[in-house]
C-alpha cells in the first residue's frame, strides 16, 4: 500500500505526494482533487516502472490516504 502525505500550502492549494514514489507529486485546488491527481500520477509511473521491467511496490492495495 502507498501512502498518499497532503499538505495545504499558503496559497490555499493542497498538495498531494506519494513519498515511496519520487517526483509523485500533484496540486489540487480541494484535498479531494489534489488526492485524484496524484493517484492518476503514481498509476501512470508504476505503469512505466512495469512496462520498463523496474521495481515497483506490492500491487493488491495500492493507496491510503495519511
Amino acid at each position: 500500500m502507498l501512502t498518499i502525505e497532503i499538505d495545504q500550502e499558503l496559497d490555499g492549494r493542497f498538495i498531494a505526494e506519494v513519498p515511496a514514489l519520487p517526483g509523485v507529486m500533484a496540486y489540487g485546488t480541494t484535498r479531494d482533487e489534489a488526492v485524484a491527481k496524484v493517484e492518476a500520477l503514481a498509476l501512470r509511473t508504476l505503469a512505466d516502472r512495469l512496462e520498463h521491467g523496474e521495481p515497483t511496490p506490492d500491487l493488491p492495495q495500492i493507496f491510503t490516504a495519511a
